[in-house]
């Protein structure tokens, strides 16, 4: 099972505050130079918006916790996320946020990676739920920079049954690792700055 993605959107379980020390302590691989994040293991850069923070290594370490004690909860599954890489994540505020990863994935079959995304997705739907959070959900596809990324969408609710926020999940295979991002926002100006913001993103050709 893929804890990459299972974690990353259990993160909305709850949110944290943060200090932001050091930009590079904060990541697993790669690093920040100025406003621009690279990673060498993906090939991909992308730039850190003006005034966003960057996530500490102790929210997100608590985030993963979180998401991990639900989805063992929800499945009865312990998730291993041992080999998972921390990219750049950053923020503007409690409800509009950037978070991306890597896991290394070996194809053991052909579309043993699709077939496994399919599950993923049924998963954090049902991991979710049990947490009492109601939602709307959509599993497509995008282009990006000439590469073809799996997307699953959800609209959050609250319990007052009003529209809390909207997350994007997008997910692809690259150079040996389950490679996602996951954007979430709650108004139009901030999505449209991180929808924009990881489509200029810049993957080197290999």
């Amino acid at each position: 099972m893929n804890p990459n993605a299972i974690l990353l959107t259990c993160c909305l379980i709850t949110l944290f505050s943060c200090k932001q020390p050091g930009p590079n302590k904060q990541i697993d691989e790669g690093n920040v130079k100025g406003e621009i994040y690279h990673s060498n293991e993906i090939g991909w850069s992308i730039k850190i918006p003006s005034g966003w923070t960057i996530i500490s290594r102790d929210e997100t370490e608590k985030r993963d916790k979180l998401g991990s004690d639900a989805f063992k909860k929800s499945s009865g599954i312990e998730v291993d996320a041992k080999a998972l890489k921390h990219l750049i994540s950053f923020r503007k505020d409690q409800t509009n946020f950037f978070f991306s990863s890597a896991e290394p994935f070996k194809e053991e079959y052909p579309g043993e990676y699709k077939k496994n995304n399919i599950t993923t997705d049924s998963i954090i739907y049902k991991t979710v739920k049990d947490q009492g959070i109601r939602m709307d959900t959509a599993s497509g596809k995008e282009t990006i920079q000439g590469l073809d990324f799996n997307t699953f969408s959800m609209i959050i609710y609250g319990t007052n049954g009003k529209e809390v926020a909207r997350q994007i999940m997008y997910s692809k295979l690259m150079n040996g690792f389950d490679f996602s991002v996951v954007i979430v926002y709650n108004n139009e100006k901030d999505k449209i700055l991180l929808l924009n913001n990881w489509k200029e993103s810049h993957f080197a050709k290999k």
